[in-house]
């Protein structure tokens, strides 16, 4: 911002507006940190996301955490462009139905479209899983932590690969780390103490 006050009141006064100088100075200085206050959308989506992580740690019960996990998913799903987010929600009905290979190519797409979303790299990894390759969808779900590390439904795939692989302490690993960001996840608790038992044994 050029405008000096002495200038601005001069600019003012022409308009037939005084304004006394330490008001002048108030105002360059309201003028120069505007656009460091304004935040871009995709700023504005962070803060947001940042709140409702917050919100989920603190959650007092699962029911109280669903509904804020949902809105999570639906932000991480937001950040992407119309054309990644149509491949994403088609590669979804695909998967649903069972046409795995049909949704891989939707997720494939969505990733080459744009590879910093997240959820595209955590859905394909969900589908290769499902497809026999747990190689693949563990590295596809590291590319996903690359991206959000605190993208939860992720560690919560991990740990469901390391369990078919019988990886108990892997799975106990990743279940600890799903529930520092969510610890009301259903039945967290309770698979907790599943898992540390087949990890370590009946330690109490």
């Amino acid at each position: 911002m050029s405008l000096r006050p002495a200038l601005l009141r001069l600019r003012l006064a022409k308009l037939g507006v005084s304004m006394p100088p330490v008001r002048a100075f108030l105002s360059v200085l309201l003028l120069c940190a505007a656009p460091a206050l304004a935040q871009t959308p995709a700023q504005g989506r962070r803060a947001i996301l940042d709140h409702m992580l917050d919100s989920l740690r603190t959650a007092q019960s699962e029911a109280e955490a669903a509904p804020i996990e949902a809105r999570i998913e639906h932000v991480w799903m937001e950040q992407a462009s119309p054309s990644v987010t149509l491949l994403v929600t088609r590669g979804i009905r695909n998967l649903g139905a069972g046409a795995n290979q049909e949704a891989f190519d939707d997720f494939d797409a969505a990733i080459a479209l744009d590879p910093s979303v997240a959820d595209a790299w955590h859905r394909r990894a969900v589908t290769r899983f499902q497809m026999g390759d747990a190689r693949g969808a563990v590295r596809d779900i590291e590319e996903t932590l690359k991206r959000e590390p605190r993208y939860f439904p992720a560690f919560r795939t991990l740990a469901g690969i390391a369990e078919s692989r019988q990886d108990w302490k892997g799975a106990y690993a990743a279940w600890q780390k799903l529930l520092a960001i969510d610890p009301k996840t259903p039945g967290g608790a309770e698979r907790m103490k599943d898992l540390k038992r087949r990890a370590f044994g009946d330690v109490t």
